[in-house]
């Protein structure tokens, strides 16, 4: 999340701290949402791999 934030600074990540697991909330602005809609596709995809 600090790498992201330095490199594309229209992130906001939010965690939530879970008794198994943390949370990730990523947002952003209304004129980056394309750049996150592609982000989720590609995170999905990795994900469908494994």
């Amino acid at each position: 999340m600090e790498r992201e934030s330095g490199c594309c600074s229209f992130f906001t990540f939010t965690t939530t701290p879970g008794e198994d697991v943390i949370g990730l909330d990523v947002s952003v602005d209304q004129a980056h949402k394309a750049t996150l809609d592609a982000f989720a596709a590609w995170a999905a995809a990795v994900g469908e791999r494994r």
